[in-house]
């Protein structure tokens, strides 16, 4: 019997607390339980997060009351966030919070309860008596004709109503009825219909028909990857896997016949896909497989409103969804008995949390496959450095799939060379004229273009011809974006915005010029060359409406729009067979970025997006613009050689001793004083000097690129070595010797950080 009950409670105090399990709660008090304890003069609540037979503390206060009928985290989530804890050197309590939805951790009921009108039951009729009505007397109450005549017309109304469509909520019965809620609740008097509160599940899909489909028909590559994933499923001791396919090879048909292998032998599973690629069209193809069992399948991600959340998490919590699918957080579903774990696109640098705790979801996943004893499939096109390496040394095993489905053509990359179009044209274009004649081109089949630009808004920043003045942001040290629909100057740090000045603020001339080009403008241009054509546009400007996803991309796989133009949320996940040109406009910006990862995030983006072409029986073509074509991200990613990419890039990591050759963990200060916050930096960077050991590599304090966000200014310190322990360990200490920290001065810590700005 558990006596002593460790709790962590949600006040951020980096400790557990011990408590006394009274007898009447030990049955109830599990591991995840969410409790109500005394905590100085108030109560609070938390989780129970393990128990001890014995306390340091002689006097113990007892646990007042448990919160909710089931226990809400289970064991090994539980066992995954002190992990996290450990490694991304963060309060258990913050990861024992980010493993729940906040609607789920707020509501110990969040269920949604409606007014439900029913015909009443055990009441006679005067029907005629047949068997079928005695069988049936205890059902429901059909009113009889003495005590129809009593009814006014509106109460008949209900009656019929109720008798066509059974129970329904009171809410839609007055509507279709076109009563108010008065005739039903005298009906009810009349002992013939009950009103009664009952739960509803909110479903995130209501309204959406989705037929089943059947397993394919493998191809020999795609058929050999799930013998290795089934293999390593039915194995005492699952593997981790790297699933290496070219875009258009089948991935996802394998994931789904390993999901119905692990349903088969009564286990669940998690797909993980990145927020940009959580496309209606990924959600319905895991839906319409397992249509015969439509419960059996939950989804979480960012667009779900609380409610949607709060049930959905709790059909998985009950037992009654096994497969889920969502992005980053949808890893700590309390799935139990899971058989295998999913990592899509396990490249994409979104499953990198950027608030505490800062943990890779592609990472964690891989531990809590090992702590489930679960099989972890890794699918990417373009795997990333650290995954790659890890299957060269024999960490991941590595399973290759190098054609596309059916045999298709992988499409042909071509690259122009803007500065030439600049020197033919005499001035800067957005489009080649290689470009526009292949869309003419398209048009005229009836066959469909996407544009990617990787760049929001009309234009990135607005500049005065005449004394040079750019349109910056206050609170960063980033320029404004001109977004021209809303006439207004955003900054996509902050997303502080401004009306657009009418003339310059340094000398008031008049003449402002817009610089550079973003996805509105390109969209403004393309109307322009092609006005018979019909466009769209996705973006974070132009999806913000629920469903606009679902939307657009039903009305370009219908071939009503000719031409898609996006942001990199087009660049994945979408699979429609008449798309047969892609455009790729102005990669350079991000080939220029101050993040040592700045090649392999266009290397990996340039084969993403090229691979949304050619997917139908046409083949399929892909335009690079660009004013750096020799770059060797561009110039790999156009013979689409992964491993000539690789052996270069790793080269060149491996000679500075960056990921995948060493971790990296970025440590950042941050305040209004620039000089207080230089100050902390520099105190903290004395102190790990004395710190840190042989094995780890200490880079000087540093403004970082974007020295100002959000009206702080920003410095950063950068450690490397083989092993996180060695860095945390001397990064814990020297913390821990600045006892007190300025006011004002945020630290913090990125253990395996994916971005440096």
């Amino acid at each position: 019997m558990n006596r002593i009950a460790k709790v962590a409670v949600d006040l951020s105090l980096d400790r557990e607390f011990d408590y006394l399990i009274p007898d009447e709660l030990q049955s109830t008090v599990k591991i995840g339980s969410r409790v109500d304890v005394p905590f100085g003069k108030r109560n609070v609540n938390g989780f129970v997060v393990g128990f001890a037979e014995k306390s340091a503390f002689e006097t113990l206060k007892p646990i007042e009351k448990v919160l909710g009928e089931k226990s809400l985290i289970t064991e090994p989530v539980m066992e995954l966030a002190r992990w996290m804890s450990t490694y991304y050197l963060t309060p258990f309590e913050n990861c024992v919070r980010s493993v729940l939805p906040a609607i789920v951790r707020r509501k110990a009921h969040g269920e949604k309860q409606v007014l439900m009108v029913s015909l009443a039951e055990n009441a006679s009729s005067t029907r005629t008596s047949t068997k079928a009505d005695d069988c049936a007397s205890n059902q429901t109450r059909v009113a009889s004709a003495d005590e129809r005549k009593k009814l006014s017309p509106k109460q008949a109304l209900i009656i019929q109503c109720l008798e066509k469509t059974g129970s329904m909520p009171l809410s839609e019965l007055t509507e279709l009825a076109g009563v108010t809620a008065s005739p039903v609740k005298t009906l009810e008097k009349k002992g013939l219909v009950t009103i009664a509160k009952e739960s509803v599940y909110r479903d995130p899909h209501a309204g959406i028909t989705i037929l089943k489909t059947e397993p394919l028909t493998l191809m020999p590559q795609q058929a050999d990857a799930l013998e290795k994933i089934l293999t390593a499923m039915d194995s005492d001791k699952p593997e981790t896997i790297l699933l290496h396919g070219v875009t258009g090879s089948g991935k996802t048909e394998v994931y789904l016949q390993a999901i119905a292998h692990a349903l088969r032998r009564g286990q669940g599973a998690i797909v993980l896909v990145p927020e940009i690629a959580l496309t209606p069209q990924t959600v319905d193809r895991f839906r319409a497989r397992f249509a015969d069992q439509p419960e059996r399948v939950a989804v979480l991600h960012s667009s779900l409103s609380d409610g949607e959340r709060y049930d959905e998490w709790h059909r998985i919590r009950s037992g009654e969804a096994t497969i889920v699918i969502g992005a980053r957080s949808a890893l700590f579903a309390p799935v139990e008995n899971i058989g295998l774990i999913v990592v899509d696109e396990e490249h994409e640098p979104t499953y990198k949390q950027d608030e505490a705790p800062r943990y890779s979801a592609r990472d964690a996943a891989v531990v809590r496959g090992h702590k489930e004893g679960c099989a972890v499939v890794l699918g990417t096109a373009t795997p990333a450095l650290e995954s790659y390496r890890n299957a060269k040394t024999g960490k991941y095993t590595i399973v290759e799939m190098t054609s596309r489905v059916d045999h298709r053509k992988m499409p042909e990359i071509r690259v122009v060379d803007m500065r030439l179009e600049k020197d033919r044209e005499g001035r800067h274009g957005l489009f080649s004229k290689e470009l526009i004649e292949e869309i003419y081109a398209r048009l005229d089949r009836a066959e469909q273009t996407m544009i990617f630009l990787n760049r929001r808004g009309f234009s990135s920043s607005l500049v005065c011809q005449k004394c040079g003045y750019v349109a910056g942001c206050k609170h960063c040290s980033v320029s404004k974006t001109y977004h021209k629909a809303r006439a207004r100057l955003v900054c996509h740090i902050c997303g502080d915005e401004e009306g657009v000045p009418s003339k310059c603020p340094g000398c008031s001339s008049p003449e402002f010029k817009y610089s550079g080009a973003g996805t509105e403008k390109i969209e403004e241009v393309m109307a322009k060359l092609f006005p018979k054509a019909t466009i769209a546009r996705m973006d974070s400007d132009t999806m913000r409406r629920k469903n606009a996803h679902r939307d657009v991309l039903a009305k370009f796989r219908l071939g009503k729009i000719d031409i898609l133009i996006g942001t990199q949320m087009i660049a994945k996940g979408l699979d429609f067979p008449n798309v047969t040109l892609v455009g790729v406009v102005n990669p350079d910006h991000a080939l220029h970025m101050a993040d040592f990862r700045a090649g392999e995030r266009v290397f990996q983006l340039l084969t993403q997006v090229a691979g949304r072409a050619g997917r139908g029986e046409v083949e399929g073509e892909v335009l690079v613009q660009t004013y750096t074509p020799h770059h060797p991200a561009i110039q790999f990613a156009r013979r689409m050689d992964f491993d000539g990419f690789c052996d270069q890039e790793l080269a060149f990591r491996k000679e500075l001793s960056y990921p995948p050759y060493a971790h990296l963990t970025c440590v950042t200060f941050r305040g209004e004083n620039e000089n207080t916050v230089e100050k902390t930096g520099e105190t903290l960077y004395y102190y790990l000097e004395q710190c840190v050991t042989d094995d780890i590599t200490l880079s000087p304090l540093v403004p970082a690129p974007i020295s100002r966000a959000r009206g702080e200014y920003r410095y950063q310190i950068l450690l490397r070595a083989k092993k996180t322990g060695s860095m945390t360990r001397a990064i814990r200490r020297s913390v821990e010797a600045i006892k007190k920290w300025p006011k004002g001065v945020k630290c913090t810590i990125d253990v395996d950080a994916a971005s440096l700005l």
